[in-house]
């Protein structure tokens, strides 16, 4: 956990849950706002910084799949789905829509304990970073490995927490194949995960997303590339 108390902002149009939730996290050292809906929530942003959201999806309204979608345009914050539904689609479906982790209800507060923490640990300082590049040309592109930012030209653009920690994973592995299970496992996904298969179509997701911002033309990836029966591998210039 970092320095200082992480900042969370719960969405749920739970009263109950609401005020659960944010009871158990700040007993657990965390800061903690709480939103009723999806225009609450975004007035909260307009005006505070947060370390990450806990987003319930089935709100009344706007509902969270959208919301998520909606504010990954304009922010990179880690957001963590709330719902009801727990089948693997609805999961994927969090996911495309940017999510950087997802949990059925109902949940053991713990679980939710762990899997906040372990996205909040997920774009850790790369090992013997001293040997590694400090920058990964990819065309027009290069990623910061120190600072977790891709750039084209002087133009910032925006990873999630979960597509910079992957970066930062391929960046250790450089034109080496890592395996769905390693990046499940680097990511921090197979504590809580207990062999889902879905963890690792997340994975694929994820990749998908990520081509879309470095790739030139993502169905056929120059950089990020997939080795057949062996997952992928990061290619720099």
């Amino acid at each position: 956990m970092a320095d200082t108390n992480p900042h969370i902002l719960i969405v749920d149009d739970d009263e109950r849950i609401r005020g659960l939730l944010q009871k158990f996290l700040i007993r657990n050292g965390f800061l903690a706002s709480v939103a009723r809906d999806a225009a609450q929530a975004r007035r909260l942003l307009q005006g505070l910084d947060f370390d990450l959201i806990v987003l319930d999806v089935m709100m009344p309204g706007e509902d969270g799949i959208t919301l998520t979608q909606d504010l990954r345009k304009t922010m990179d914050c880690p957001i963590l789905l709330l719902t009801a539904k727990g089948e693997a689609q609805d999961r994927i479906a969090g996911f495309e829509a940017g999510a950087d982790d997802y949990l059925p209800k109902p949940f053991e507060p713990k679980e939710l304990l762990l899997r906040i923490g372990a996205i909040l640990r997920r774009m850790p300082k790369p090992e013997a970073s001293q040997n590694l590049p400090k920058l990964l040309h990819l065309g027009a592109m290069r990623f910061d490995i120190d600072r977790g930012e891709l750039w084209q030209g002087d133009q910032p653009l925006r990873l999630t927490a979960t597509e910079a920690a992957l970066m930062r994973i391929f960046a250790t592995h450089v034109n080496s194949s890592v395996t769905r299970q390693q990046l499940v496992e680097e990511l921090g996904r197979d504590k809580m995960a207990g062999g889902d298969p879905a963890q690792e179509r997340a994975i694929d997701v994820q990749i998908t997303r990520l081509r879309r911002k470095i790739e030139a033309d993502p169905k056929q990836p120059r950089y990020l590339q997939t080795v057949r029966g062996a997952g992928y591998m990061l290619v720099p210039d």
